[in-house]
């Protein structure tokens, strides 16, 4: 059975650049200074908030930690802990595996494998990487990042997280790409599906392919202008993940206008017969 997931991007007004945090050195912990907007969140209160409004899970982008250290980790692991709040994802939006440049590259995995030592300390399951911007017709970007896609996988079960990569930016555009990257991996590369990163005549179609082969879905709607979703195109969206028998989590993203927890809740009515 599916269940509610959301993305700290639907949050990032409220998790980003208006709130800062910084070590007390005399209080011994971790202090957030919240400035210039009304009801901003401490990322260690954030499971909380999301247990009681109904969230089973949450994706957390890699740019809203406000620290890496070890003490915090464990801070906010307990926090999901004490919540009952799985970390389902840590989302990396850093790093181009499909570089010509190979000194950029070997540069690019090892914060990537950073990355994955931090989504184990913190009890994140998962860490999306991106597979990169090369064109989507280049086939030997997308077999070198195949590659690089399974050192990292290895890597990453060594610690108990999984890899999985997204159709996002233009090397994985298509479900044909996609799909070359689970193969390739024998399927220890899943995927996220993501409504919102997929277009025109063929939009359906290409998600149907890949909604199969993925651990996570990232419902995002088309809004209009005061941020309200087409029900029936988000709709015909979700309708794929019925056709598809999918039962992992379903992620909320809202990036439109107004109140973050609004967006969020509207979109949450429409998930929710889905469930």
């Amino acid at each position: 059975m599916s269940y509610l997931s959301v993305s700290t991007w639907s949050l990032h007004r409220l998790l980003g650049p208006l709130r800062w945090t910084a070590w007390d050195n005399a209080q011994k912990k971790h202090i957030t200074k919240l400035e210039q907007q009304d009801n901003v969140i401490d990322l260690l209160d954030l499971p909380t908030i999301l247990k009681e409004k109904g969230f089973a899970a949450f994706e957390l982008c890699h740019f809203h930690f406000p620290f890496t250290d070890s003490l915090y980790l464990q801070r906010l692991k307990k926090a999901c802990t004490d919540a009952n709040m799985r970390l389902y994802t840590l989302l990396l939006d850093y790093g181009d595996l499909s570089s010509t440049d190979t000194q950029r590259v070997d540069a690019d995995m090892e914060l990537i494998k950073e990355w994955i030592d931090i989504a184990a300390e913190v009890g994140a399951e998962r860490v999306r990487v991106v597979a990169g911007d090369a064109p989507a017709d280049d086939q030997d970007a997308l077999s070198r990042v195949s590659q690089y896609l399974h050192e990292l996988a290895v890597y990453a079960g060594q610690k108990g997280v999984k890899i999985i990569t997204e159709n996002f930016r233009t090397l994985s555009s298509t479900s044909e790409n996609c799909l070359y990257i689970v193969n390739q991996s024998d399927e220890q590369i899943r995927l996220i599906t993501d409504f919102g990163n997929m277009s025109g005549a063929e939009k359906y179609n290409e998600l149907a392919r890949i909604i199969p082969y993925s651990d996570s879905i990232h419902a995002k709607p088309q809004y209009d202008k005061d941020g309200i979703p087409d029900q029936d195109e988000f709709r015909r969206c979700l309708d794929l993940l019925k056709q598809a028998h999918y039962d992992g989590p379903i992620v909320i993203i809202y990036d439109g206008p107004g109140d973050m927890w609004e967006g969020i809740e509207r979109t949450k009515k429409i998930v929710e017969d889905y469930l």
